[in-house]
């Protein structure tokens, strides 16, 4: 058992040199780097230097300091912060944040996450971040178990505090990376995640759910992860005796009496029903040849039961009678109990085809160890068990279980309702949780229950979730439910797909943002104010965020106009020019407005300089292509785009490879340039070629350039942009793309825009041309009632660059 406990144990490095605290009576102080420090209390002396469930390290940093202890008070100076701790109450009394005083450390704070949204209906309370306009936060530890060298978990000195004070003003970067510095970065995710996953609560038949992943083939719809929700195993069963009813004796005959009576078998189970599932091997087979990852839902609390395919051997390994059929009850306390869990009935699953595991916790937080929320328990042991192969990378989908949760990716939000105010909250709730540290929810994308029936609503959503952490239509078992594109009218049907066949095409770009937040900490979906934390309008648009690092997204959450067939919704724009990368509009920056789009888009905008690849229209799969659609947006940029093998640990042992694309702008000239100068370029093709798409340019002259030899150049003007063929070249070869005499695009003029908008009113047409003569002579201004009647975007039409 003890060899077992091994893939269990969590590396950390708990203990701070002895160098870096300062102790005075009770209190021990923690100088864990230049902004962070901790603050112990101890009636017996007895400080804490072990992990525990929220902080795996705080040996991270080496800090100089200066120290002194005034009669009750510890005085600490770094290079940028003084604090003084009062060692009688083991309070922070006042800290100096780069000559500021601050000692209230409660108000400001811009909040973190919640465990879940399950039976929400719209916005709901958020738990408190490390994150503070007023520039401290804190963190308590003090109920935090601790994790022992066995991988097991165990109770603090009940007499004991435990609090750090993240005094970095508003310096939010900062503060995250030693807040995932002190909690551990989160594990690059396998590729696979960044596509589009399929997920109902539905009791497929194997052959239903195999038709269905063929449908989607069909309509060329990619998916990447094919999710089977709890009726994959036995639930409600017409077996008196449950599935293995046919081995048990019936010495008194009576299974004829019960014959019709329905076996409710319950939420849990680890037995594949095969009434709905004949052949369950060959139904993973057919995912697996389809390029499709597997996972499948768990809800572990009812323990095992005696009709379980894997009852008797772990009965026997429990030491108990198979033949007493008593149910082994779920208790993830207990070291005998977790060993069994995986060996009989999760690794045998694993072997046949399961990639990760759902685990639907739903029953509380209370557990045999005082303080042990399960869900914290099962994430943890769920994540470390299925990284104990160097050849797959570890995956959960879970909820999330407090601090230190961004260890445990990825995380399910939970059963919400189907209706604008649930999708509303989503993009705040999302880019906020960074604020804790957890960057990669799972939404149920359309909404899981309740509500009507509403085509807009759901286009919003998947447009919205094009642009979230994990892609996963999701719904319940009603059947008129179903987040199938072709299950909506034909406009929304078609959109739904093209939006859908983005997301994968995006799977380049946010697989190299992936690795950010594992090596540096930078989530996908960030808040606006961690660019721009000084300036007060950042704060003000709290469903606007960064998607990476090149674009803004602004979700629509409202319905359209149904005069004006239009959805506004509010942006700031920070300094610089922004494109459309939809309508092709270019905004000047630091200015906020209302913008508006029809049902065909939502706002996203590419910064200048801002370049992002991607798979071209047709790929399919998730390889690392020998071809790539690169957008290019003029000005001056830089972009890594991080490659690996996307399922080993190969990035710790140096297995990747990072391709640098640099763009320079000068006048009338565009260089860019693409070098990769990896150590292992072993997971790249040997030949790349680019599709290179300046898409604010309409027409330049262009010179390629290989390792310094001038090529031959394939350029062609569109519409909107200048399309670059480099052709095949060596991944190691140097590319330089010169454009000369560039001639850039502008905006519609605003004549023509105003017409094309108001021409979609639906309206007298008589009416229109009068309110749009007056207008565009200068004669009078639009009437207010108009205004607020059509929403008319004419602040957005006047900011326009032209």
């Amino acid at each position: 058992m003890s060899e077992f406990f091994d893939i269990l144990k969590l590396k950390t490095n708990p203990k701070t040199p002895e160098e870096y605290t300062v102790s005075g009576g009770i209190v021990r102080v923690s100088v864990l780097s230049d902004r962070l420090i901790r603050i112990e209390k101890s009636e017996g002396g007895e400080f804490c230097d072990k992990a525990t469930q929220c902080v795996i390290n705080r040996n991270f940093a080496s800090p100089e300091f200066e120290s002194e202890i005034n009669g009750r008070k510890i005085i600490i100076k770094t290079a940028h912060n003084e604090f003084c701790v009062d060692t009688a109450t083991a309070v922070l009394d006042y800290v100096i944040i780069d000559g500021k005083k601050r000692t209230e450390y409660v108000s400001g704070n811009l909040k973190g996450t919640k465990r879940t949204l399950d039976q929400s209906f719209g916005r709901v309370a958020l738990g408190e971040g490390i994150l503070s306009k007023n520039g401290v936060a804190t963190f308590n530890d003090g109920k935090s178990l601790m994790i022992e060298e066995d991988g097991t978990v165990q109770k603090k000195n009940p007499d004991s505090s435990d609090i750090y004070y993240f005094a970095h003003g508003r310096n939010y970067r900062e503060a995250l990376f030693d807040y995932y510095s002190l909690t551990g970065f989160p594990p690059l995710i396998p590729r696979f995640a960044f596509g589009n996953w399929w997920s109902r609560y539905k009791a497929y038949t194997q052959q239903e759910y195999l038709d269905l992943m063929a449908r989607f083939k069909k309509e060329d719809i990619p998916l990447t992860v094919a999710t089977i929700d709890m009726d994959w195993h036995w639930v409600d069963v017409a077996k008196p005796f449950g599935p293995r009813a046919a081995k048990r004796e019936d010495p008194k005959g009576i299974r004829d009496f019960f014959n019709n009576i329905v076996y409710n078998a319950g939420w849990t189970g680890y037995t594949w029903n095969t009434d709905l599932f004949p052949n369950p091997q060959e139904f993973l087979d057919t995912l697996k040849r389809q390029n499709l990852r597997i996972t499948v839902n768990l809800h572990p609390a009812q323990g095992v039961r005696w009709f379980e395919d894997a009852y008797k051997e772990f009965a026997e390994f429990m030491g108990m009678d198979p033949k007493l059929e008593k149910t082994i009850e779920f208790d993830i306390t207990d070291k005998k109990f977790i060993e069994g869990y995986f060996r009989f009935l999760h690794e045998p699953m694993e072997k046949a085809g399961v990639d990760f595991w759902w685990i639907d916790w739903q029953q509380g937080s209370k557990s045999k160890i005082e303080g042990l929320d399960p869900l914290w328990a099962l994430n943890h042991y769920h994540f470390l068990y299925s990284g104990r192969n160097p050849e797959h990378r570890p995956l959960i989908l879970s909820r999330f279980a407090g601090v230190g949760s961004q260890r445990y990716p990825l995380g399910f939000s939970g059963d919400t309702a189907q209706n604008w105010e649930v999708l509303k909250f989503q993009p705040y709730f999302t880019s906020t949780a960074s604020n804790i540290g957890y960057s990669w929810w799972s939404h149920d994308i359309g909404g899981h229950h309740f509500g009507k029936k509403d085509d807009e609503l759901y286009l919003r959503w998947v447009q919205y979730g094009i642009f979230s952490p994990i892609m996963r239509l999701h719904s319940t078992s009603n059947e008129f439910m179903g987040k199938e594109p072709w299950n909506y009218s034909c406009e929304v049907e078609a959109n739904a797909k093209k939006q859908l066949r983005l997301r994968h095409r995006l799977i380049p770009y946010i697989y190299s943002q992936n690795y950010l937040a594992h090596t540096k900490g930078k989530a996908l979906c960030e808040p606006m104010y961690y660019e721009y934390p000084d300036n007060e309008s950042s704060y003000g648009c709290p469903n606007e965020f960064f998607f990476g690092s090149e674009l803004i997204v602004a979700p629509i959450t409202e319905p359209v106009n149904p005069n004006t067939r239009l959805a506004g919704t509010y942006v700031w724009f920070p300094n610089g020019r922004y494109t459309d990368v939809f309508t092709g509009r270019i905004y000047e920056g630091e200015r906020e407005l209302y913008v508006f789009r029809d049902i065909g888009c939502i706002p996203v905008f590419a910064k200048e300089g801002a370049i992002i690849p991607m798979y071209k229209e047709d790929v399919r799969d998730i390889k690392n292509p020998d071809s790539l659609d690169v957008m290019l947006y003029r000005g001056n940029g830089a972009y890594s785009l991080y490659e690996d093998d996307g399922e080993t640990d190969g990035f710790e042992n140096g297995k990747y490879s990072i391709t640098d694309f640099a763009l320079k702008e000068d006048a009338d000239k565009l260089t860019l340039t693409i070098e990769n100068n990896s150590k292992d370029i072993s997971t790249l093709p040997e030949k790349r070629s680019y599709t290179l798409y300046f898409r604010d340019i309409v027409r330049a002259d262009c010179e390629i350039y290989v390792n310094g030899e001038i090529k031959e150049c394939k350029a062609s003007d569109c519409c909107d942009c200048v399309a670059v063929e480099t052709g095949k070249f060596g991944v190691r070869d140097k590319i330089k793309v010169v454009l000369k005499n560039t001639e850039v695009l502008t905006n519609t003029d605003k004549r023509s825009l105003l017409i094309n908008t108001i021409s979609k009113y639906q309206g007298s047409n008589e009416k229109k041309k009068p309110l749009y003569t007056d207008y565009v002579n200068g004669k009078k201004p639009m009437p207010k009632r108009l205004r607020d009647e059509f929403r008319m975007p004419l602040e957005e039409i006047e900011a326009l660059k032209y």
